[in-house]
């Protein structure tokens, strides 16, 4: 017997089995079971190891024989341990929540605490927070009931230090949801999301914006399957090689956004970073093949409006890839909604060529001429520098700068 993996109702969307293969050398199976199903799968009992996700965590206590004082005290299970026959219990979603908060930097020692959603997630970060010495937590959900308040409860509590939420408000397909709005809180230091499809929620890059510490639950994931390999196997996972798998897989998730003025070479580096095994995807190439016509033809029938509204329209549908190059028309950072968007899963890399390579192009109707080009780039250079989460400088090749992005990314 030498079999592991993940049993649940849907796993389609799950990461497990690629952190659990770069964590350790065994195959990882995603199992997808029925409630049904439970009892003959536990009596059978032919797994050396498997970690257990919604909406099971409660569901399997009774099939166990021991479950961790951690476990108990959460009252969820998502790791089981077939010893000789017997079953063992634990949850390292505790260990992952914690590291998470620990890698975020956020001191919660004597802290005012709010726990949004009232699941199994948040019983982990209530056990979570208690021992790591908040003084008052505060669970919230969408009615009233013992033990919890409601949301309009939760902004009366202006001193607030710090938000955990535990909900799946923002997840996807529903990314523009925000559980609660972090400007009602004026000393909050740190937000804490524990979902992490996409890579930040509306409510990390609130915080983020805000310039509060912040960070959705990716690392949270990897961390409590390296917690769950520990027990499988009976060894201790070093702490590199836990940050390694961790930074491989935000790199295999999150996009490369290019971003720059006309001319900049947005889509030939795109090009050579494609060349490396990235899906690549172009702004202005999906607008034009969405309005059937060109960019020129479009703004000439319709106007700029139009064709900034397809472009949004765009940005939208390309928001929800993950591990991809998107290149960028260069107005796209002009409007907030579109940079919200394409900074979910991906981090902006702005090309800063300066004006003198930029050239005009009769192709680009607003900047069609060198004084264009000129005033558009007078315009747009702050907005640029300021939405860009890495600034790429003007080197000799697109390889060169294709290289750069590819480094300055894993740091």
């Amino acid at each position: 017997m030498n079999k592991y993996g993940c049993i649940g109702k849907k796993l389609t969307h799950s990461f497990s089995k690629e952190i659990h293969e770069q964590l350790a050398d065994y195959p990882y199976e995603l199992m997808e079971l029925t409630e049904d199903e439970l009892p003959s799968f536990f009596a059978k009992k032919e797994f050396a190891g498997i970690n257990v996700t919604m909406p099971y965590k409660q569901t399997v206590i009774p099939y166990l024989d021991h479950i961790s004082d951690v476990a108990h005290r959460i009252g969820a299970v998502n790791t089981v341990v077939n010893r000789d026959g017997r079953l063992y219990g634990d949850n390292t979603d505790y260990y992952g929540m914690q590291a998470l908060i620990r890698r975020v930097g956020i001191d919660l020692k004597g802290k005012k605490v709010l726990i949004l959603g009232t699941g199994g997630t948040s019983r982990t970060a209530r056990a979570v927070v208690a021992d790591l010495g908040a003084t008052e937590v505060l669970t919230v959900s969408r009615t009233a009931s013992p033990g919890h308040i409601t949301y309009p409860q939760a902004a009366l509590y202006a001193d607030t230090a710090v938000i955990i939420n535990t909900t799946p408000c923002g997840m996807y397909p529903d990314t523009e949801a925000t559980p609660i709005d972090v400007t009602l809180f004026p000393r909050l230091e740190g937000v804490i999301d524990a979902v992490y499809n996409p890579l930040r929620t509306n409510l990390v890059l609130d915080a983020q914006t805000a310039g509060i510490k912040a960070e959705g639950g990716l690392y949270m994931l990897v961390m409590q399957a390296v917690a769950a390999v520990e027990r499988f196997l009976g060894v201790t996972i070093a702490q590199d090689k836990a940050d390694g798998v961790f930074s491989t897989l935000l790199a295999a998730k999150e996009n490369i956004v290019l971003t720059g003025m006309p001319d900049s070479g947005k889509s030939t580096v795109g090009r050579v970073l494609a060349a490396d095994g990235y899906p690549l995807f172009d702004t202005d190439a999906a607008v034009e093949t969405r309005c059937g016509c060109t960019i020129k033809e479009l703004i000439a029938t319709k106007g700029e409006a139009d064709f900034r509204d397809l472009e949004t329209e765009v940005i939208r549908d390309l928001s929800a890839v993950t591990g991809a190059v998107i290149a960028t028309g260069g107005g796209a950072i002009l409007r907030e909604e579109n940079v919200r968007r394409l900074k979910r899963n991906g981090k902006l890399y702005f090309l800063d060529a300066p004006l003198t390579r930029l050239c005009a192009d009769d192709t680009r109707p607003l900047a069609d001429t060198a004084e264009k080009l000129t005033r558009l780039y007078e315009e747009r250079i702050h907005r640029y520098r300021a939405t860009a989460d890495a600034v790429v400088p003007s080197l000799t090749t697109p390889k060169e700068e294709a290289e750069y992005i590819l480094a300055k990314r894993m740091e």
